[in-house]
């Protein structure tokens, strides 16, 4: 029996066996629509209890103005669904108002985010005449401000992100006002309380705001369960609650650098329609009419994500001369040959195209998502490499894009410069690879690269993509710290703290900020509590340059001493040796911290030499604070 056919058994397995779903398992609880599984899959993972480096954790505090009900159990679902081990915390039923107040939720310690529920009750008066619209709206104008000083006061308190969302206007009240100039009056009234909730993550950088009521449109189900909302405060039905814990379940993703980087595409039936090799380049269905209109509408949205970066891969089985005539002279076509950065088109197995495209852009198959109609590829793929998110493209073809992008596999924080770059970036990855053919040595390749490292103090501009490579980098992480765009803004604006920015460019291009490191400073000790680097430079010898001068800064300003930190996880051995062979040694005390962090140290005097030879680094001598 598969996991998909009775997951409540594998998930009770796994919390015997103390590991981490698997990620069928995880992927059937993260597509899922039913909050009948939800409920029971997140009550069943409660006791989930793996080794930490095993997932990344999402500390989670819940704030409701009512009663959250099965709420809990749902996000902690998707959660786990996610690749995350959550810890949830549900603040106390009426303390809404005074958790925000005194910050009572981080009496525990400061959660990573702070999801509210937050219902229709809460912004309305309990008795209200339909006859007094004015007085309606107003009251609703004067809770919106209420909350916003209990939110602006909470979030003093704490580095946590807040999660707060849109709220539907209940029926009875919509209904309940029987003049249509006044429903009117107070329906406008209650979009712009919605507005404005929308318009705090505008107002606070600590704040993500997520449409509830917009995926209620489009979702055939029930805000509303008037019968509990009277029985225990629970306005809420379970499928609007799953709704909101996929939302939340969304932004913790984003957060912990789970998003997707790259799309793999199969061509015949889902970026197109019919067989290229019996309909031929000119009989394949695209625009016009259904079911043309709807595969050139899933080309416009792929051609949208690359806009935003994420990489498109080309993976069907086809003949590559009729795809290339079809992909450059059909008049309908959105995505040309130069809007892939990978194209595998072949009539090899699919699952180990998927590799040898990761393996050309120097990126983790975990980071894929493919998207395919046929039911034999996806499972292919699926057996294959489990930690490729598979996306159907059977069925209707009016339901594309849908399937494509409702689980939100490729959901960003902040959008960078760097982001929108990416694909050609990675475009020209493949450049350097097919570039490198030929040369005697590595390092006779690296030096015809013309490597040019700049590394640079943090500025409002880089930031948040700093923030993004702390969140999204696995293999060159040092410690795993997940340093986030406040603490990472905080730090750069404190004399104690040096957060810098580590940029690469050569032959090929612009590569843009690729990496970064967190420092402590004090006059006799500079300590990097993290250094990552994205995986698309390794190997290159950007690390050691970063170092390198890092070095030449702490020499310049008197410190006698370098402390490296690294702590190992799952997925970082790459980094494992980085230190040493930097030059530095381990510290006297060679037993690694209580949370298995090991120390090594250099004299920055005597720290010549590190960055290599074939790497030019930026004479520009910039300081966070001159």
């Amino acid at each position: 029996m598969s996991v998909t056919e009775n997951p409540a058994a594998a998930l009770r397995a796994a919390v015997r066996e103390g590991r981490v779903p698997d990620p069928l398992l995880r992927r059937t609880l993260l597509t899922s629509t039913d909050p009948a599984l939800g409920r029971k899959a997140g009550r069943i993972l409660e006791n989930l209890e793996v080794a930490e480096a095993a997932v990344p954790r999402a500390d989670v505090a819940v704030l409701a103005t009512c009663t959250a009900g099965p709420f809990e159990p749902l996000l902690r679902a998707q959660l786990v669904g996610a690749g995350l081990l959550p810890v949830l915390r549900v603040a106390d039923y009426g303390t809404f108002d005074l958790a925000l107040a005194t910050g009572s939720f981080t009496q525990e310690g400061d959660p990573a985010l702070v999801a509210t529920v937050l219902d229709a009750g809460y912004f309305l008066p309990g008795q209200w005449s339909g006859a007094e619209p004015d007085v309606l709206v107003k009251h609703v104008e004067s809770r919106l401000e209420e909350f916003r000083g209990l939110l602006a006061g909470a979030l003093r308190h704490t580095a946590a992100t807040f999660v707060v969302h849109t709220v539907p206007l209940p029926a009875q009240v919509r209904d309940g006002i029987i003049s249509a100039g006044a429903r009117g009056q107070v329906v406008r009234a209650w979009y712009r309380l919605n507005e404005a909730l929308l318009g705090l993550a505008e107002k606070h950088a600590q704040v993500i705001a997520v449409d509830l009521v917009g995926e209620l449109a489009e979702a055939p189900v029930r805000a509303r369960d008037a019968r509990l909302h009277r029985y225990g405060d629970l306005p809420y039905g379970d499928d609007a609650l799953l709704l909101l814990a996929r939302l939340v379940r969304r932004v913790a993703q984003a957060r912990a650098g789970l998003s997707r980087k790259v799309l793999a595409l199969d061509l015949d039936n889902t970026l197109w329609g019919g067989v290229l090799g019996e309909a031929g380049p000119e009989g394949v269905q695209l625009g016009g009419l259904y079911p043309g209109n709807c595969y050139l509408e899933l080309q416009r949205t792929a051609a949208r994500l690359r806009e935003q970066g994420v990489i498109l891969v080309l993976a069907s089985k086809n003949d590559q001369d009729e795809v290339e005539r079809v992909l450059t002279e059909h008049p309908e076509v959105v995505l040309r040959p130069g809007a892939f950065s990978v194209r595998m088109v072949d009539w090899a197995a699919k699952g180990g195209n998927l590799s040898r495209a990761a393996q050309a852009l120097s990126l983790s198959t975990a980071s894929f998502v493919f998207m395919d109609d046929s039911d034999f590829e996806r499972a292919q793929v699926a057996d294959e490499l489990p930690e490729v998110a598979v996306v159907s493209a059977a069925g209707d073809p009016a339901h594309l894009v849908d399937a494509l992008l409702r689980d939100g596999w490729f959901d960003v924080v902040t959008l960078t410069d760097t982001d929108r770059e990416r694909p050609e970036l990675y475009r020209n990855r493949a450049l350097r690879q097919d570039f490198s053919t030929g040369f005697t040595s590595s390092e006779q390749f690296l030096r015809a690269l013309e490597l040019r490292v700049k590394v640079a103090p943090a500025t409002p501009y880089t930031v948040g993509r700093i923030a993004q490579l702390a969140a999204r980098t696995n293999q060159f992480n040092l410690t795993g710290i997940r340093y986030d765009e406040m603490g990472t803004r905080r730090m750069s604006e404190d004399e104690g703290h040096l957060v810098l920015a580590v940029s690469v460019a050569d032959r090929f291009g612009d590569e843009g900020v690729v990496g970064a490191l967190w420092v402590e400073r004090t006059p006799e000790v500079w300590r990097v509590t993290n250094l990552v680097l994205s995986c698309r430079v390794l190997s290159r010898g950007v690390e050691r340059a970063a170092v390198g001068r890092l070095a030449a800064e702490a020499a310049a300003a008197g410190a006698g001493l370098i402390e490296g930190h690294f702590r190992r996880s799952d997925r970082n051995g790459v980094a494992a040796g980085f230190w040493t062979g930097a030059g530095f040694a381990p510290a006297a005390d060679e037993a690694p911290d209580a949370d298995g962090t090991r120390v090594f140290t250099l004299d920055p005097a005597v720290a010549a030499g590190i960055t290599p030879e074939w790497i030019t680094l930026d004479d520009e001598k910039e300081r966070a604070h001159e």
